[in-house]
């Protein structure tokens, strides 16, 4: 895990929507490298915080600072040029075309053929290929339609094509709620395998034992408050599920 500067600093952000305070006062920071879980009940403010993070709501107060940089995020697609990516429950693949034209959608290649630009398909096969290996991820036939790949598969692909093309932070939502035992083991795997490329991560998870398994601290909300931050080496389930249910202060 990375020492030095952290990648995010979340300063001090609360939010608001009307009257009801859905964050209030979160800071933390997360390093390159290093895996945060984000941990908490239902309404904890887990997914508004990262909301947040990915652009899709403003704070009301408070500052993200992205690689020492103080930033204002209006969208979306202002995090994406950051090099941050939000994977959800419903990844944002497109079920009927393969994994290759799914990995370089937007970013197609193009060869001449009797001065006539034409994708290079063979070329962006075999980078795909490729990219799933470093991560070791197998796709048995990068040629299938995604929708006939399993739900771990299509979070492979997901997770390779963002480290493949330089993302920085990846924030991860349930990303085992939907997935059987041994894709589960293959999906932690994976964010290890992440996490040694330098690649930030924020797990949001239920399950404290995955964020045992996988992640270097907790980060524990309760209330749209941090009541809780713990180095998962030194610390016991048993505590952190005490700081999640309110029987133990921070």
């Amino acid at each position: 895990m990375s020492t030095g500067q952290p990648y995010l600093r979340v300063e001090h952000v609360s939010k608001h929507f009307g009257a009801v305070q859905a964050l209030d006062d979160v800071s933390f920071e997360v390093h390159p490298g290093e895996v945060v879980a984000l941990l908490g009940d239902n309404g904890a403010g887990k997914s508004t915080l990262i909301k947040i993070i990915s652009g899709t709501f403003g704070p009301s107060a408070g500052t993200l600072v992205f690689d020492g940089r103080p930033t204002r995020l209006e969208s979306p697609a202002d995090a994406k040029a950051l090099g941050v990516e939000t994977v959800y429950q419903d990844l944002s693949l497109c079920p009927n075309v393969d994994t290759v034209a799914n990995f370089f959608m937007g970013r197609e290649k193009t060869r001449k053929v009797l001065g006539v630009n034409v994708l290079d398909e063979p070329g962006m096969q075999a980078e795909t290929e490729q990219a799933l290996r470093d991560l070791g991820t197998h796709i048995p036939d990068v040629r299938t339609t995604v929708e006939h790949l399993s739900g771990g598969q299509r979070q492979a692909i997901e997770l390779c094509r963002f480290v493949h093309w330089g993302g920085k932070l990846v924030l991860l939502d349930e990303p085992f709620a939907a997935l059987g035992v041994e894709q589960t083991r293959r999906g932690l795997e994976m964010i290890q395998r992440i996490k040694e490329q330098g690649v930030a991560v924020i797990v949001i998870t239920h399950n404290v034992l995955h964020a045992f398994h996988v992640a270097d601290r907790a980060i524990v909300m309760r209330h749209g408050r941090v009541t809780g931050e713990r180095r998962l080496g030194n610390a016991t389930a048993e505590e952190i599920v005490a700081l999640i249910t309110g029987e133990l202060a921070a």
